[in-house]
């Protein structure tokens, strides 16, 4: 599942990034987008973007384009 298809409230652990995120990859890990971190959406804007992504005890606004980049999986 990617980032970007996560619904609100819903917690996902980071898995990796697509091939198109790996050009990002060194911004993403920066923001606390390692693979392994928890990530929780919190709010989506009502235009449908930016995103708010709560990393840890961080909250982070993420265009839905770059979420679409970062593959999760479900916690368990």
């Amino acid at each position: 599942m990617l980032l970007s298809e996560m619904r609100v409230g819903q917690a996902s652990r980071v898995k990796g990034f697509s091939e198109a995120g790996l050009a990002h990859q060194a911004r993403y890990l920066s923001m606390g987008l390692l693979p392994g971190a928890e990530v929780t959406l919190r709010h989506v804007a009502p235009a449908g973007c930016p995103l708010q992504v709560k990393v840890g005890s961080t909250l982070i606004s993420i265009r839905r384009a770059e979420a679409a980049e970062i593959d999760v999986e479900a916690r368990s």
